[in-house]
């Protein structure tokens, strides 16, 4: 499926992109904040390259690994997300404390 390709490859980008903005930033909350958004796009890499390996391997084998690989992605976007939620007040805070 080549559209799962495209998906994991941007995913990879995204990744890869915000990890470069991490080393970057220099606020702590935009840190962490920045962090998230890229476990997200982590989570998401791993969780199109295991749903990519189901459809290319369907031995047990490649079934068993594509569903770990979906497995670890859905949980790493999770806790992405929570991280996300919880660290953008604190980074909008820090934001409008820096202009003053």
């Amino acid at each position: 499926m080549p559209i799962l390709v495209i998906i994991f490859v941007l995913s990879f980008a995204f990744y890869i992109f915000y990890k470069a903005k991490y080393f970057r930033t220099k606020l702590p909350a935009e840190k962490k904040w920045v962090s998230a958004k890229s476990n997200i796009a982590l989570g998401l890499f791993v969780g199109f390259f295991g749903l990519n390996q189901i459809f290319l391997n369907l031995s047990t084998v490649g079934i068993i690994v594509g569903i770990v690989f979906i497995l670890l992605g859905v949980f790493n976007v999770w806790g992405g997300i929570k991280s996300y939620k919880f660290f953008l007040p604190l980074a909008i805070e820090e934001a409008e404390q820096l202009k003053k």
